[in-house]
Formats: structure tokens, C-alpha cells, sequence
């Protein structure tokens, strides 16, 4: 899946290149987080990021992020385990719906609310950067019930889903609308706050991972045309200017790797605890630093991309924008930058 069929994508403005994730499939990586008795390898989030930094490499678009990935983990987190069974078989893709408009945390501006009882609910309300979700066969959602933050499985037959482009070209996200869509709860007893922020952090920490690859392909792709382009007779790559852009970019993504590493070693040793609130860890901050950090790194490297290409960097034929636009979407996505550095200064500001 080179950066080719990420361009191949972008031809299907509803759709990616469907090879890829076959392969995925046929190779086991779907079953990386899934546990054993399921037929997964019970894997964490260390290796898990290191499928997801090569997903950002290339800007890959298939439903690996969401359906490999993010539900197999949600579906351990809330205990469903017909849902486990579905990933198990590789032939299901799942939407996970928890973003909503505003701004802060994701779990907090949860609107969406849920009327009914025992198992049988009705939706209403709005979902937004739903990953695959006019192409998922099951959406997993949290919505609000009078007993707080609660888990449903809704069938994309009875909501009114509508793809919609975003700035990244190479993902494809959907808008979800609920009203008065049937629904069926899963997952535990009580409150599901903590289980979903668990999943948000656990989503953020393979977006920063994305973020990481998205930044070292950036680099090289800008670093390999300064070493080729010749301006006045002499390289780019040794002019001062392009050399100091070159130290910077590199700091950025090694600076970036360590954050994200360490936030997933963080979050191993807190894994997979059902209804454990994320605050009552470090997970939080490691996962906020990440984030905050690997957003800022891929998108000093797109644009810094972008820059040292000079005109050509502008066009439509050159991969530099492609990074950039990968980059600017998954800094907003389950947790912007801007909310990630505020609880870590809450986090640092409530210790003094």
C-alpha cells in the first residue's frame, strides 16, 4: 500500500482501494488486540502503534484504524463479546461513533441522548468524524442515558448516514444522525464514563502513533528533493537554512517517537481494566503529551515539506500536501492539541 494507492484513493472520493485491507486480514493483524480465546494474539498497545505509525507512513485509508484497531480494544474495554467474535472473522467493519461538535474533551460534549429501557433504547443526536461509518456494518456509540455516559450497537440501516469529505482526502469519515434510532445496549453495569475515555485515550495514543509516520515520510520526501534540487549551481540541501530546517525536523520526530512510545508503554501497564476512570492513572497525561507533541511535529514537517519543495510544493502532483492534510485532521480528532495541553497544565497546575 504505497503512497501510490493513497493517491489512488482520492479518485474514490467515498471509498479506498479495498486490497489493502484484505491483505490486513489475511496476514492476522485484526486479531492483533483481539484475546485468545477468540483466536487473537492478545497483544497491547506497543504493537499496535507499530502498525498504526506505518498506516501514517503512508497515509493509508483503509478500516484498519478504527475496525482493527480501536474496536477490538473497545470491545474488551466494555466486555461485548459478540463483538469480539465479529472481529475475529475479519469480514465486519465497525464505526466508532463518539465525536460530537465543540471543542474540549470528546466524553464531556457527548449530546447524543438515549430514551428507553432494559436493553431496548432510541437514539437521537448527532455523531461527527465518524472513521468508515458510511461503510461500517455495525456502529458502536456512546450516548447519555439518566444513568450517565452508556454503550449501544446500532445497525447503519436505521440512522441516517452521509459521507462527508474532510480536509484529509486519504481517510474517509462519515456524519451519523439519530433520531429516534433504535438501539441496544452493551457493555457492563453503571456508568460508562471511564470505559470511554479509556477507548478516546487509547484512539488518541494510535492517531499521535499516525502522527509519527505522517512526520518521518514529511521529512524524508522533503530531505530527499533538497538533496537533488539544484539552485544556483549548488545543492539545497547545503544552503544554512534548508540544513537548520533539517535539524529541526529531525528533533520534532524523534522528540515526537519518544513521547509516543512511552505514552503506549503507560498505558500497557494500565490496560484493559473495565470502568477504570483514566484519571485514576498516568496514562492521561502520557497520552496528552503524546498527542499534543506528535500534532505539533507532523504539522511543523508537512508544512516545513511544503516549504523547502518552494513552488512545486504548492501542487496537486506533489505528496507534500497529502501529509499536511493527514496531519491537520488527526490533531482535532479524539482530542485536538489545544485540549490535550490544557489537562496536562491542569494535571501540573493541581500538584503545586
Amino acid at each position: 500500500a504505497p503512497i501510490s494507492a493513497a493517491r489512488e484513493s482520492l479518485e474514490t472520493p467515498n471509498d479506498s482501494p479495498p486490497g489493502a485491507w484484505a491483505t490486513m486480514v489475511a496476514l492476522g493483524w485484526t486479531s492483533l488486540l483481539l484475546p485468545p480465546s477468540f483466536g487473537g494474539l492478545g497483544a497491547g498497545p506497543i504493537d499496535a502503534i507499530c502498525i498504526a505509525e506505518e498506516l501514517g507512513r503512508f497515509l493509508n485509508g483503509s478500516p484498519m484504524l478504527a475496525t482493527g484497531l480501536i474496536a477490538p480494544w473497545a470491545a474488551r474495554i466494555l466486555e461485548i463479546e459478540e463483538l469480539l467474535g465479529l472481529l475475529a472473522a475479519g469480514d465486519t467493519i465497525v464505526g466508532i461513533a463518539l465525536e460530537e461538535s465543540g471543542h474540549g474533551d470528546p466524553v464531556d460534549r457527548i449530546k447524543t441522548y438515549a430514551t428507553g429501557r432494559g436493553d431496548t433504547f432510541r437514539l437521537t443526536g448527532t455523531k461527527l468524524l465518524v472513521i468508515d461509518g458510511h461503510r461500517c456494518d455495525t456502529l458502536l456509540v456512546a450516548a447519555r442515558t439518566r444513568d450517565g455516559v452508556q454503550s449501544f450497537v446500532v445497525q447503519p440501516d436505521d440512522a441516517h448516514i452521509a459521507f462527508t469529505p474532510t480536509l484529509d482526502l486519504t481517510r474517509k469519515c462519515a456524519t451519523v444522525v439519530f433520531d429516534g434510532t433504535p438501539a441496544r445496549t452493551v457493555g457492563p453495569r453503571g456508568d460508562h464514563t471511564g470505559c470511554w475515555r479509556n477507548i478516546n485515550d487509547f484512539a488518541a495514543l494510535l492517531l499521535a502513533a499516525e502522527l509519527v509516520g505522517v512526520a518521518e515520510a514529511a521529512n524524508a520526501l522533503a530531505l530527499e528533493y533538497a538533496q537533488h534540487r539544484e539552485v544556483f549551481d549548488k545543492l539545497l540541501s547545503k544552503f544554512q537554512v534548508t540544513r537548520h530546517k533539517a535539524v529541526d525536523l529531525l528533533r520534532g520526530v524523534e522528540l515526537a517517537k519518544v513521547g509516543v512510545y512511552a505514552a503506549a508503554h503507560t498505558m500497557r501497564s494500565h490496560a484493559l481494566m473495565p470502568g477504570a476512570p483514566a484519571e485514576a492513572n498516568t496514562t492521561t497525561s502520557a497520552v496528552a503529551m503524546a498527542k499534543s507533541y506528535a500534532a505539533e511535529a507532523a504539522n511543523h514537517s508537512g508544512a516545513e515539506c511544503i516549504q523547502i519543495h518552494g513552488g512545486m510544493g504548492y501542487t496537486w502532483e506533489c505528496d507534500a500536501h497529502l501529509f499536511l492534510r493527514r496531519a491537520k485532521v488527526n490533531d482535532i480528532m479524539f482530542g485536538a492539541q489545544s485540549w490535550q495541553r490544557a489537562r496536562i497544565a491542569d494535571e501540573f497546575f493541581a500538584g503545586l
